[in-house]
């Protein structure tokens, strides 16, 4: 089968043919319907994440070297399965919870695999679906998508299940509040619709790019702001009628989590999902006495996973735009987001 691999960080993807797995135990071979091309995947890709003041962390450092297939947002035909694996319909499409965790950790044993303290995620420890087909560990981690698009699906997986995942941490606030959200790429368009979908009040839509802030408007933002303005702070002060009660930061960079402080009304509440990287220096004293709630969120579960597909059911949820493309311009596929030149998502197609 053919692959898409990180051999050397930094480097493009090179096309390996390996043999195409036999399912072990438990497990399941797909076949790849659809593979979403998501920011973590440039991270993998570049091999570090930035910590601020030319501090990195090393994928190395995190037990994670290549070769690396990558892609986590994968939807896929089930072709066989393991004899432990138990009665798996051959010919079922699904969409794949990638984030696995060891499942002997306190974190696993609570049903928080995406907060393993020794994860075995797909598309970033075990192979990912920048490839013709994928082992699945458990059936359990497969999920119904009859009715839906493959590709359509297919970024439910990370852009999806991480904005539902954040903004529940919200909490009721999105009924009665906006919720400003930082960045309008994939996610914040995918956190547009998730607010539609749950009843939220609506998207207060904050970037630097024109296109993708007519996008979000396009998607149903109450507003966009231009996140470079000198008095951007202020337009959300404003847009909110005194200060942000809710922010969804899906940049998670020192200019984005600045602001969105800056932005925030007295008991503001800012969830931070981003990863782009930087550093923050905070007066201590401000947090109790504004006070101001900031929390981070990563992915989620298989619960919410699962909830978030049957919302999207429920509700006829509109997709995010997708852009299609075939397995073998994986690399085009990458450089087209590390660039700025996507909307919405892409997924290849194998």
């Amino acid at each position: 089968m053919r692959c898409y691999c990180v051999l050397h960080h930094g480097q493009a993807l090179e096309l390996v043919e390996r043999p195409i797995p036999e399912p072990q135990g438990t497990e399941v071979l797909l076949k790849v319907r659809a593979a979403g091309v998501c920011h973590t995947d440039l991270h993998l890709w570049e091999g570090h994440y930035d910590l601020g003041g030319g501090k990195k962390l090393t994928l190395a450092e995190r037990g994670i070297k290549p070769p690396i297939t990558l892609s986590h947002e994968i939807v896929g035909e089930v072709v066989s399965a393991g004899a432990q694996a138990g009665a798996v319909a051959a010919g079922r499409v699904a969409l794949v919870h990638p984030w696995i965790g060891c499942g002997e950790c306190a974190a696993c044993k609570r049903g928080e695999e995406n907060i393993c303290v020794k994860p075995q995620s797909l598309g970033v420890v075990r192979p990912g679906g920048f490839a013709e087909y994928v082992i699945v560990p458990h059936p359990r981690y497969l999920v119904d998508i009859e009715g839906l698009d493959a590709a359509e699906a297919a970024p439910l997986a990370c852009a999806g299940v991480t904005t539902y995942s954040a903004l529940k941490k919200l909490g009721a606030r999105i009924a009665t509040d906006p919720v400003v959200v930082i960045g309008a790429g994939g996610l914040g368009l995918m956190a547009i619709e998730v607010l539609k979908a749950l009843g939220g009040k609506g998207a207060i839509v904050v970037d630097i790019d024109p296109v993708k802030r007519q996008a979000a408007l396009a998607a149903g933002a109450l507003q966009t702001i231009d996140a470079r303005a000198p008095d951007a702070a202020q337009q959300i002060q404003q847009a909110t009628g005194g200060g942000a009660r809710a922010v969804l930061d899906l940049v998670g960079a020192t200019p984005t989590v600045s602001l969105a402080m800056a932005a925030s009304a007295r008991g503001g509440h800012i969830v931070i999902c981003g990863l782009m990287g930087g550093d923050l220096t905070l007066a201590l004293p401000v947090i109790p006495m504004r006070p101001l709630t900031l929390q981070g969120s990563y992915v989620g579960t298989l619960q919410e996973l699962q909830e978030l597909v049957a919302l999207v059911k429920k509700t006829k949820m509109s997709p995010i735009p997708v852009t299609r493309r075939p397995l073998a311009e994986a690399n085009a596929a990458l450089q087209d987001l590390h660039h700025g030149r996507i909307v919405g998502r892409t997924v290849l197609v194998p």
